[in-house]
């Protein structure tokens, strides 16, 4: 039992990551080519800002279906039953999605002046409106090939996506035409990936199948986690849309940039993701689960440590060989916003103890609270430090979440820090400071220093890291 656990875990982190891993390394090379075609950084920053609300639209009109098909589709192996889910959910974001479009359609302008910055950019609303609604009915028309686990298909369309939307993009940016390329590509290839899965799901989706008890059961499970998708929104996006107000589009532009840099780290952390949920559900019950989400707790900080360290000692002259120089700025906040979603990750580990004991609203709690944070920092430190400030925010943001969670976790003792993780995060932490006031000016001394912090954490965890080689290339 334990090994085919073991087995599906590496399936999903090879399939689903090594998929998600795809749609995220085209546009990480895309980029270098997209900074030089668009002629300054105010047009990504748009752009960026489009994304930004196309994500909290769509999550506010999804009101968390997509999850709670996942919960309710095995719940009775009829075909019918199961219409009834796919079909309630999709008509009722159709008609979320539809209402918002609307709202957003009377208020454009306002819309235009107080989100994007101007009136002159009321079509670029009109553009992200589609967008929003072409995302979310995508959310819930693809869902059963998920739920089924159908994972070469997910691995395909992460595959294409991405190539459709910067085949589409760059000849439109080639003819002038910044602002309106990236969301435009973007709604076409989402229209031509829910065309797909709409063919390859379409026995889910009857309209006559709409139920309103279904509907009840999807809004119990799907509206408690609206807050947790806020929280979300507020890490991953309101620091830029806090930069453009409070500084202006270009400066948005190019921390974009270096985030897109940073987030790298969400090739780890989408690999990981994969396979995550099933091992933590399936081992929840195990005698020895505490000492082993404990175990993964240090094993994966210690990668996520060295990982960034090994950014660290290359990310200056990488941004100057890659990017042109407005965008130089953008390697002293990169580090920051490579490890949030490391930490996150960590998070991840070891938060899902609270399902143990049924108290999952601490979740919430301590997110909510690094959330808060994070949005009260970048209302001060932005003003004063600039793009760097809104980087800092977030860390701060993750840190004290991470932080809350960890404390409550012990005391309730279903975690365990050991003091080598302490030790660890300590080491990370002296050489993040020096390294941003003293070695990152310098190349040789970044990197040289760099290597000696990770040769200190190849000796500290060498008894992991044999283990790890050996299964690596253990024989079948």
């Amino acid at each position: 039992m334990t090994q085919n656990r073991s087995k599906l875990f590496l399936e999903n982190i090879l399939v689903y990551g090594f998929g998600g891993m795809i749609s995220k390394l085209i546009p990480f090379i895309m980029l270098p080519i997209i900074t030089r075609l668009y002629p300054n950084s105010e047009y990504i920053g748009l752009n960026d800002l489009s994304t930004t609300f196309v994500q909290f639209a769509a999550a506010i009109a999804v009101c968390g279906m997509y999850d709670a098909m996942f919960r309710l589709f095995f719940d009775d192996d009829k075909l019918e039953a199961q219409q009834k889910v796919c079909s309630t959910a999709l008509i009722f974001v159709i008609g979320t999605t539809v209402a918002l479009s609307v709202l957003c359609y009377l208020f454009r302008y306002q819309i235009a002046k107080i989100y994007f910055g101007g009136e002159q950019y009321v079509y670029l609303v009109m553009i992200t409106v589609i967008g929003f609604l072409v995302s979310s009915t995508n959310q819930i028309v693809s869902a059963p090939t998920r739920i089924q686990n159908k994972r070469k298909v997910f691995l395909v369309t992460n595959t294409i996506s991405p190539l459709i939307s910067y085949s589409v993009a760059i000849p439109l940016i080639l003819k002038g035409h910044y602002i309106l390329a990236m969301p435009i590509a973007t709604i076409i290839a989402g229209v031509t990936l829910e065309a797909v899965f709409g063919f390859m799901n379409m026995k889910f989706f009857k309209v006559s199948c709409f139920d309103k008890s279904r509907l009840k059961d999807l809004l119990k499970i799907g509206l408690p986690l609206m807050p947790n998708f806020i929280v979300y929104w507020i890490y991953n996006s309101s620091d830029k849309v806090m930069i453009s107000h409070l500084l202006n589009t270009s400066a948005t532009g190019v921390y974009s940039v270096a985030s897109r840099i940073g987030h790298i780290s969400n090739l780890i952390y989408t690999a990981f993701a994969g396979g995550w949920l099933y091992f933590a559900y399936s081992t929840m019950n195990d005698d020895d689960q505490v000492q082993m989400k404990s175990n993964m707790f240090e094993y994966l900080g210690a990668v996520c440590f060295a990982a960034t360290v090994a950014l660290m000692s290359v990310v200056r002259v990488g941004f100057k060989i890659i990017f042109p120089e407005e965008y130089f700025v953008g390697y002293l906040v990169t580090p920051y916003l490579f490890l949030a979603p490391l930490l996150l990750m960590l998070y991840q580990v070891i938060a899902n103890q609270f399902t143990i004991v049924k108290k999952t609203y601490m979740n919430l709690v301590t997110l909510s609270t690094g959330a808060v944070l994070n949005v009260i920092l970048n209302l001060n430190l932005i003003p004063i430090f600039g793009i760097e400030g809104a980087s800092v925010a977030t860390l701060i943001g993750y840190i004290c979440s991470i932080a809350i969670c960890t404390a409550v976790l012990c005391k309730m003792k279903l975690i365990i820090v050991n003091r080598k993780l302490l030790i660890s995060a300590t080491a990370f932490g002296i050489y993040f400071i020096l390294w941003r006031f003293v070695f990152n000016e310098n190349q040789i001394i970044s990197t040289v220093s760099g290597l000696i912090v990770e040769g200190f954490y190849l000796y500290s965890y060498r008894d992991f890291v044999s283990i790890a080689i050996k299964k690596l290339f253990k024989k079948k």
